[in-house]
């Protein structure tokens, strides 16, 4: 059987078959069109060895003395008996090749069990692999495993990760390759603050724009492993899988188990060329947002749960003023909800603070040109809630005895609990009432939160996380087919459900609960390896930050923001004066720049100063190129903390056409701005700030300008042209 090839944007993927099982021989650098005879690749079998040449399969197996991580485990309960099937044999049954779709089947007849692989290798080099393991035989199969690994070369020696916490996601952590298995567990029954979005594998030393990188991202909302495995010859699989509880997943004969999917992709010009494909895949999807996105006022930080009409309606007219487009009611609108003590899963306006339903404040945004959107929580419910003290069994838990009927419950989280719905009538009773609310009212936007982890998590005293993942999934969908012209916003706890998965459902995320600037700017960073910001939330909060206490100028808060989805979380009412106007010219230069900002290159320079971060967008290159006169290009150079040096030195502006010209501005801050002061510092300002500079993009990319020397925590601007 000749083995499959499929190829995309520079890179190759080589399925081979000729020893019997399916294995991935080679994911990395295009190979052109012509391939060897694969048998050239048998590796030698050393001694105190198994007698055969030890294939690294698609699903790794211990049949073919696979002495590392398998991809498939589970066993078979025969005769009340479990145990039994627990090593498969699989074999290829066919092997077939549709353009850069691949499908593998691969059976075990003994053991009864099929597993089929579905790889497509997107256009821009973006890897999506899918398993799924069927039950073939006539007693029940329970799965503990199924994997998706792929192959990393051998000089792959370093493995870059996330982690993080509340209000300080994704940040990254760096270690060698060594011997053995690096896991990362999330068993958070969602997808994590800790959990890490990138998974990658690298030569020595990679960065945004040089190394060979293999990344990988596990799509999946639940729990999860993500793993590098070196086993003992020196080979390196990288891969994930979801982590299933006891007994999550039994097949009986014919049901089919599918494992989320797992994206991959290959760089030779480091991180930023992950970050390529990345968006690629994102912004070529039929269903990826479209159309500017627009200016957002979020009202938690304004008046958290004080609601008040009049309050909100002069909110809203402020918010009017300064250009916004979208006005969010965050908590407080339902039942009972004056602190987060009570009311979720009571989904009803409450008319004690609304006697006029939401109808009144509607109106007076939608008066003002803007769209609405409100803030929702369905998957949880409040011990002190209507619905709780009506259905107690909705509530989940570890035991078999419902909460009604004495069943243990787990700690309380944010003083709340998850909602049963892997039960259909719970499931029907959520649905039902955020439909209700989206015919009711003239809504446009839902901020779909998530505030606790799923521990202990339970349904008739078996562990559901698999099922109630699934479960919101499904309401999700139903939601959106209701109401297409919905968008949602994933949200929990801030970043903690940033995947691929939800985001097949959601139009955006909210990357952190932390709004401070300096947080935001390592946090938006490390989101932005995956997601294009145009699916990122990023909002201005108050000169003071909630989260953080530290205290930023308007213009750093902005600047941070401004390469995302902008938007506000702040009462601006109590902007006035200069700083409101300062705050109108940053909404202007959003809107004025935001379709470049959700359509263009991410490009990251590998700034030699660590206390430098150089970010920005290039615009793409379409047939016929850029037109003169066009912004090609904005970055934003940020000094997060003091540096060893008196200056920075010369700063790279990577990403550019080399053989094109450009001028290079500072759009902020001009001499002119009223904080010039507070964010530069020089004796002499650099010669080239004053007229701008021309140099084509080789220029740019290789020599650099010399940059202002600036405080810590601010920020520049800079505005290319193509001449």
């Amino acid at each position: 059987m000749q083995p499959l090839h499929l190829r995309s944007a520079g890179t190759s993927l080589v399925i081979s078959t000729h020893r019997g099982e399916a294995e991935i021989s080679h994911w990395g650098a295009d190979l052109g069109e012509t391939l060897p005879d694969l048998a050239i690749l048998n590796e030698p079998i050393p001694p105190s060895s198994a007698d055969a040449n030890v294939p690294a399969g698609l699903i790794p197996q211990a049949s073919s003395s696979w002495q590392g991580r398998p991809g498939l485990r589970g066993h078979r309960v025969t005769d009340g008996m479990p145990g039994f099937d627990f090593s498969v044999r699989l074999r290829v049954v066919s092997a077939t090749a549709d353009g850069n779709t691949a499908v593998v089947v691969q059976s075990d007849p003994d053991a009864g069990i099929t597993v089929t692989s579905h790889l497509t290798l997107h256009p821009g080099g973006l890897l999506e692999m899918r398993n799924a393991v069927t039950n073939d035989g006539t007693s029940p199969f329970q799965v503990d495993e199924l994997a998706t690994v792929l192959p990393v070369a051998p000089d792959a020696v370093e493995l870059l990760d996330l982690t993080g916490r509340w209000c300080r996601e994704r940040h990254p952590q760096r270690h060698s390759i060594q011997q053995g298995t690096w896991v990362r567990t999330g068993r958070h029954g969602r997808t994590g603050h800790d959990s890490s979005l990138l998974f990658a594998a690298g030569t020595a030393g990679f960065g945004n724009r040089h190394g060979k990188v293999w990344a990988t991202h596990l799509a999946w909302s639940g729990n999860h492993e993500q793993f590098a495995d070196r086993v003992g010859d020196g080979r390196t699989m990288i891969g994930g899988s979801e982590l299933l509880g006891p007994a999550e997943v039994v097949l009986q004969p014919g049901e089919t188990y599918t494992a989320p999917a797992l994206f991959a992709a290959y760089s030779d010009r480091g991180l930023d060329g992950i970050t390529e494909a990345f968006y690629s895949w994102f912004r070529a999807r039929p269903h990826h947002v479209a159309g500017p996105r627009p200016v957002v006022l979020n009202t938690w930080e304004a008046v958290y749960f004080d609601h008040n009409l009049e309050t909100l309606i002069e909110l809203a007219g402020s918010a009017a003023d300064l250009g916004v487009e979208r006005f969010v009611l965050d908590d407080g609108w339902f039942r009972g909800r004056r602190n987060d003590h009570a009311g979720l899963g009571d989904w009803y306006v409450d008319e004690s603070v609304w006697p006029g339903g939401l109808t009144p404040l509607i109106e007076a945004v939608t008066a003002h040109g803007m769209e609405f959107g409100l803030w929702v929580e369905p998957e949880m419910i409040s011990i002190n809630s209507d619905i709780a003290r009506a259905h107690p069994e909705w509530i989940v838990g570890p035991s078999a005895s419902s909460y009604k009927d004495g069943g243990r419950l787990p700690v309380e989280w944010r003083h709340q609990h998850v909602i049963d719905l892997v039960n259909p009538e719970a499931w029907q009773y959520v649905f039902g009432r955020i439909d209700a609310l989206l015919r009711d009212n003239k809504i446009s936007y839902l901020k779909w939160d998530q505030n606790r982890d799923l521990l202990e998590h339970g349904h008739s005293g078996r562990a559901s996380v698999h099922q109630q993942t699934l479960a919101a999934y499904r309401l999700f969908d139903a939601l959106r087919e209701a109401h297409p012209s919905v968008e949602i916003e994933s949200c929990s706890s801030g970043g903690a459900r940033v995947d691929l998965g939800i985001l097949e459902r959601t139009d955006r995320v909210w990357a952190s609960d932390c709004n401070d600037a300096l947080e935001r700017q390592t946090i938006q960073r490390w989101t932005g390896m995956v997601v294009p910001p145009e699916l990122v939330g990023g909002h201005i909060g108050p000169s003071t930050s909630h989260t953080t206490a530290r205290t930023h100028d308007l213009s750093f808060r902005a600047i941070t923001a401004l390469f995302g989805h902008f938007g506000m979380e702040w009462d601006v009412r109590s902007v006035t004066g200069a700083e409101r106007k300062e705050l109108k010219g940053f909404i202007a230069l959003y809107k004025e720049h935001r379709a470049l900002i959700h359509s263009g290159l991410a490009v990251r320079a590998d700034a030699p100063d660590e206390s430098l971060m150089v970010h920005g967008v290039v615009a793409p290159e379409h047939d016929g190129g850029i037109p003169a006169g066009a912004t090609a290009a904005l970055f934003a150079v940020v000094k997060t903390r003091t540096s060893f040096a008196e200056q920075v030195g010369r700063v790279s502006l990577p990403g550019l056409d080399p053989s094109r010209t450009y001028r290079v501005e500072l759009l902020f801050p001009t001499p002119v701005d009223a904080d010039y002061g507070h964010t530069v510092i020089e004796a002499q300002p650099v010669s080239w700030l004053a007229s701008g500079a021309e140099a084509n993009g080789r220029f740019l990319g290789e020599v650099g300008l010399p940059m202002p020397v600036l405080h810590p925590e601010h920020a520049i601007l800079l505005r290319l042209t193509a001449l």
